[in-house]
């Protein structure tokens, strides 16, 4: 069977961002190997009490940039990017892509620019959730105004695509490439055996958040009858409070700290199932390519296309007899969680890694200057 072959553009590839975090850079430079006149990323730096880890270089890609402009906070927070007009008379881009979040008045101003020289331009987000609170009505606009602007829409997930569509953007208009942080594994998964061998390992790997809820994963793993061991790997704002909190609820928590390579490696192998009782959870896919079956809470629809049932369990957020119950379930049967975690490597092996995802891209970068789907 011939192997089939990556997509590429002929082109020179324009890509916004409000920030550009480090999780995204191994994305950013297989994107850039498919552009053959090469990528020019526009990104600034996020606010203080973000606390985002961003990258400053990227090899491969042309990194400028962004002067953004904070403004105000939560529902009605915006951001500026002064000089988007200046990247973009400097380095031409044949196609731009861009957030879809209304929330940065300035790629308007871009969009039009491209509009101009005729020049296509999509949109890049995680779908369309419903809008509540104070001023709904005038939030609702803003964003169709410009979604509405653009030449296409790449959307996360599957279930962000049907928002899109439900919103009023025409179907053939959106396009699906998986959100993915984690490459096409090179390597088999761990070999664990079938039956039981002693303790059953629980791992977490994560920044250290309140909002993981890793409470709720002390306390349920405190009501199981067999007591589970349980890895944390990460650290955080909050690690103190979780580490107070785990001394008391559940003892046998170990917090590892933050592991990277060959350590962090070794602890996926050792486990038995990965759970992220919260929401993020960029370590979810990296979990599932060392061929462990998982337990998230369900979040933006990007873990829908992740997690099935045959893989894994979503279950409701901050929902603690949910979490007990699914813990005493992936537990009852080895076998089963064995070929949960087979199914796992096979899912970002064949199909969701940035691989995949710089393919599709590229593929709807194609069809929307080609103008077709």
């Amino acid at each position: 069977m011939n192997k089939k072959k990556s997509p590429s553009f002929n082109g020179k590839l324009g890509l916004q961002q409000r920030v550009l975090p480090t999780y995204r850079v191994p994305f950013f430079q297989k994107l850039a190997s498919k552009c053959d006149y090469g990528l020019s990323l526009f990104a600034g730096q996020p606010r203080l009490v973000e606390a985002i880890n961003t990258a400053s270089e990227i090899d491969g890609v042309d990194l400028i940039s962004a002067n953004n402009r904070h403004l105000f906070s939560k529902q009605f927070y915006i951001c500026n990017q002064t000089n988007i007009i200046n990247w973009l008379e400097e380095s031409k881009p044949d196609v731009l892509v861009v957030e879809a979040n209304p929330r940065y008045p300035s790629t308007h101003k871009a969009i039009e620019w491209m509009h101009v020289r005729s020049k296509k331009v999509l949109g890049w987000g995680l779908g369309a959730p419903e809008i509540s609170g104070r001023f709904k009505s005038y939030r609702t606009k803003q964003r169709l105004s410009l979604l509405s602007k653009l030449d296409g829409l790449i959307s996360y997930s599957e279930r962000g695509a049907k928002q899109y569509i439900a919103l009023g953007i025409p179907e053939e208009k959106v396009f699906v490439a998986h959100n993915a942080v984690s490459p096409r594994p090179t390597s088999p998964p761990p070999l664990r055996a079938d039956e039981k061998a002693g303790t059953m390992k629980i791992l977490f790997v994560g920044r250290l958040q309140k909002r993981k809820k890793l409470d709720n994963l002390f306390r349920a793993c405190a009501q199981l009858e067999d007591k589970p061991e349980l890895t944390i790997v990460g650290d955080g704002p909050n690690r103190l409070f979780f580490e107070l909190y785990a001394a008391k609820a559940y003892p046998r928590a170990n917090f590892v700290g933050a592991q990277h390579g060959k350590k962090l490696k070794q602890y996926f192998a050792e486990a038995d199932i990965f759970v992220l009782p919260g929401t993020g959870g960029l370590a979810v896919q990296e979990a599932m390519s060392n061929g462990l079956p998982v337990i998230v809470a369900k979040g933006d629809g990007t873990q829908d296309d992740l997690v099935r049932p045959e893989n894994g369990w979503q279950i409701p957020p901050d929902d603690h007899n949910a979490l007990v119950k699914t813990l005493k379930m992936a537990f009852a049967d080895i076998k089963r969680l064995r070929k949960m975690g087979a199914e796992s490597f096979r899912i970002t092996l064949e199909e969701i890694n940035i691989n995949t995802m710089s393919d599709k891209f590229i593929s709807t970068i194609n069809a929307v200057t080609q103008g077709g789907k």
